[in-house]
């Protein structure tokens, strides 16, 4: 259990898209940001299940979708079937012409080398080509994941923060990252966006088993009802209110051309 090596997060599509559906809802105001044309060529990338990718096809845009899990895949192409989607990487995917613009919500906090990422979007683009992306921020989760490496460490598991899948810059890191790839940030601003998880009393046991299941690897059963209980006991006070679990996000949205 003291390994420092990160394993691959495994995709839950059903979990991810009945029980945290807020992923994608929250990410229909950054859809107003990107401001899609009809018929220009735009990529989703980490289009999860797709629902946004829809959206943006509704628009008139010629849009497809890329996400590195095929569960994640295969559950967007039975959604939208009239949708391409392709199993990719972000740091390392390729476009057959151009693109008028990447759109990216709550994904780039998964891509640690995020160099390699935007070195990605910045060949796909046409130049003048925008990225329009959401995703964690500095302090996001903080007082969740400090719960969660405390479980761990109760329960006998070292330096569980060298486990840690997530990547959570500073407008500052990101913007800098951006404009060393040839990209002018127009915009970039970095809130609190507290957000309620669905099934009330299980909403931090499925978060979770969603978006930490890198932690719960190698566990037993009963190593991960405890991790998960001692969650819940620590962060009730603060996390709980009126029924539901309250997740700490903070989110970086940006916007940037090629130039």
């Amino acid at each position: 259990m003291n390994s420092i090596s990160i394993p691959k997060h495994n995709w839950d599509s059903s979990l991810y898209q009945n029980k945290h559906a807020f992923v994608w809802q929250y990410g229909e105001d950054l859809l107003q940001l990107l401001n899609p044309k009809a018929g220009e060529l735009i990529l989703d990338l980490g289009c999860g299940t797709g629902q946004l990718t829809e959206k943006i096809a509704q628009t008139g845009a010629k849009v497809m979708g890329i996400d590195s899990a095929a569960t994640m895949i295969e559950k967007a192409r039975q959604n939208y079937p009239h949708i391409r989607f392709d199993v990719a990487d972000a740091k390392n995917f390729q476009v057959e012409q151009p693109l008028d613009a990447v759109f990216s919500n709550a994904v780039l906090h998964w891509v640690k080398e995020a160099d390699k990422a935007i070195a990605c979007i910045h060949q796909a683009l046409k130049p003048g080509g925008r990225i329009v992306a959401e995703f964690g921020g500095k302090g996001n989760i903080q007082v969740l994941s400090q719960a969660l490496f405390s479980a761990m460490e109760s329960i006998g598991i070292s330096q569980p923060q060298t486990l840690n899948p997530w990547y959570f810059p500073s407008i500052g890191e990101y913007a800098t990252l951006l404009e060393q790839q040839g990209f002018e940030v127009i915009y970039a601003t970095l809130f609190a966006r507290p957000t309620p998880l669905a099934e009330k009393e299980a909403g931090i046991a499925n978060w979770i088993k969603m978006f930490a299941g890198a932690f719960l690897v190698g566990m037993t059963a009963e190593q991960k009802i405890q991790v998960i209980r001692n969650v819940e006991e620590c962060l009730k006070p603060t996390l709980y209110q009126d029924g539901t679990w309250i997740a700490d996000y903070r989110r970086i949205r940006i916007l940037a051309i090629k130039v």
